[in-house]
This record gives structure tokens, sequence and C-alpha cells, in this order.
């Protein structure tokens, strides 16, 4: 299962028409609402990349939508696909990694 968050900006006018038409989407929640930017952030399940992004692609295209891009995304495997603890190369804190000094304080 593949979820992610979707950052929409709709027509003031449509908001409360666009919050009921995405809410009825297969897998599309609207979890917040900002009324007077018509700013909305969603969720978006599907079971592949390829239906995530033709949804993605199907709210873009919705009357009323001025934007709507792709925030964050988690792919369901993903705990399967890496190892529980980072490799040595990727784990030594010695002056290799590049972090600026000031970021460690």
């Amino acid at each position: 299962m593949n979820i992610s968050a979707i950052l929409a900006v709709v027509l003031p006018e449509k908001l409360d028409t666009m919050v009921t038409t995405l809410n009825q989407l297969p897998g599309v929640e609207v979890h917040h609402i900002e009324q007077d930017s018509g700013r909305l952030i969603l969720t978006q399940e599907a079971e592949s990349i390829d239906d995530e992004i033709k949804g993605l692609k199907m709210i873009k295209k919705l009357p009323g939508i001025i934007m709507a891009d792709m925030v964050q995304h988690y792919f369901g495997e993903d705990e399967h696909s890496y190892p529980p603890e980072l490799p040595d190369e990727l784990n030594d804190q010695s002056e290799a990694v590049c972090v600026p000094a000031f970021l460690n304080e």
C-alpha cells in the first residue's frame, strides 16, 4: 500500500464542492481545510505507484483545482527493503561525515 500526502489549492468559491468531490474519490481523504487561502491537505492510498500517479493526475484535472502536488510519500513495503541498522560506513560519526559544526551544537 502506498500513501501520499498532497497539498492542493482550490478556488475559494469552489472550496466546499471540491472537498466533497475529493472525499468521494477512491482512497482520497481531505484532512485539513484552510478557508481563506483555499489550501487543502489530503491523503491518497493506492495499491501501486502507477495508481498513485494516476490519482494525482486526476486530482490535478478537476475543475476548481489550481494546484495539486505530492509533498510526502510512503511505500508500505519499504520497511522490508532496508536493514534495521545503518551500514557501518553510514553509521560512522567521524569527520568523514560532512555535517557543519553548528548543526551538531
